[in-house]
């Protein structure tokens, strides 16, 4: 397998899609699939004719919040917009894509794209491993359909994501760009592909059982006691402190996490909004995160410095290496947009190229910031995350 990036900060979206790939493409004989990611502030169907006008490689991708980092390139966070592209080639490389707007159950519709990917692959067989992106509500869901069909097989990727957290995000697949659905694309390769997926922060000793959830995202008891009343309380604050959108921010340093079975992964969530007085609740101090959670488990407060959250760019890398059997010859770097504003308000956001220029060396890399990350570590389920990295790389 070979890969290559390009880019653009051009703020015209036809010429965004024509400069990004002709340099992704560029030297390769029959690319055969190219991860495509975007600023939302651009046209994404102009962004798709540009591609097109190129080339007739397949694509699939999500908007990405507020910025990419590429590999020769650095941190490019235009206001006006800037698009980037890893693409694929290899003699034996296969890829079958395929996506759907919500039409229907998230289940269902997992389902639907998975048995068209293997059709489009031409291949009737479970792929080798999986890239998956979808809107940042049901992810789960849609994984559930997907392994309904294919079974447990790696999976990375990352939930579309914009500049605000105002639903102007949008996947993108082959001409489609929607912000309500799923997208995936199925490889059938003979390479080494490995996934480090983390949230690289610390447990602390806080950790209670959830006793109370609703809609699957909405946090409304820890032990017994609000959720948010709880939270406040093991990280110091106070819930009218972190009510609203402040616990977005404030929590971006000390999220919570769960455990795997076998403890090998700890899934971070997101504390994203408190206090939601939409939801139907005996208590008003209740949290929004962006994922699921199980009652009847347990609940870690986690945490991290934000010189911890730049730094663990580089060690996620060099454990990646360490964990491949074969030299990496490129890496697709899945970021969280929320770690990444955590880092940005502090104005350090351009040090998260120079940690992983420093693994990553001479070899190709791209990084999308999304609103969910997606990946697996050792023996665990595929799982959706927050603050996370899912950080995959590829041998030759």
């Amino acid at each position: 397998m070979k890969a290559k990036v390009g880019y653009s900060v051009e703020a015209d979206s036809f010429k965004s899609g024509v400069e990004t790939t002709t340099m992704a493409i560029e030297g390769m004989k029959n690319a055969k699939v190219g991860l495509l990611f975007t600023s939302c502030v651009l046209d994404q169907k102009e962004i798709m004719k540009g591609v097109s006008s190129v080339s007739n490689i397949p694509y699939i991708g999500c908007t990405s919040s507020a910025a990419i980092v590429v590999s020769g390139a650095g941190y490019l966070g235009n206001e006006s917009g800037y698009s980037g592209m890893m693409a694929f080639d290899g003699e034996d490389l296969v890829v079958g894509v395929a996506a759907s707007e919500r039409d229907g159950e998230p289940r269902e519709v997992g389902k639907k794209i998975a048995r068209e990917a293997i059709k489009n692959a031409g291949i009737n067989k479970i792929p080798s491993y999986f890239f998956m992106t979808a809107s940042p509500k049901e992810e789960e869901e849609y994984l559930l359909g997907i392994q309904d069909v294919i079974g447990r097989v790696p999976m990375f990727g990352g939930s579309a994501a914009d500049n605000t957290v105002e639903g102007n995000w949008s996947v993108i697949c082959n001409g489609k760009a929607f912000s309500d659905g799923c997208a995936v694309a199925f490889f059938y390769a003979n390479n080494e592909c490995k996934t480090n997926y983390t949230g690289a922060y610390r447990e602390t000793d806080h950790v209670g059982i959830i006793t109370e959830v609703q809609n699957k995202r909405t946090l409304v008891s820890i032990d017994g006691v609000s959720a948010l009343t709880k939270y406040a309380e093991w990280i110091g604050s106070t819930p009218e402190e972190i009510k609203g959108a402040n616990l977005l921010a404030a929590s971006i340093t000390k999220p919570l996490g769960v455990k795997d079975p076998l403890g090998n992964l700890t899934a971070i969530r997101h504390p994203m909004f408190g206090d939601d007085k939409n939801t139907p609740s005996t208590e008003d101090d209740v949290m929004n995160l962006g994922n699921h959670l199980v009652e009847k488990t347990a609940i870690i407060q986690m945490e991290a410095t934000v010189d911890e959250l730049i730094q663990s760019n580089s060690k996620t890398i060099e454990e990646l290496n360490q964990m491949m059997k074969k030299e990496p010859c490129a890496y697709f770097l899945v970021h969280c947009g929320g770690r990444r504003l955590g880092i940005a308000m502090e104005k350090r956001e351009q040090e998260i190229y120079d940690e992983i220029k420093k693994a990553a060396k001479d070899k190709p890399f791209i990084v999308a910031f999304t609103f969910g990350e997606y990946g697996y570590r050792e023996h665990s389920a595929n799982t959706c995350g927050g603050l996370s990295l899912s950080f995959t790389g590829f041998s030759e």
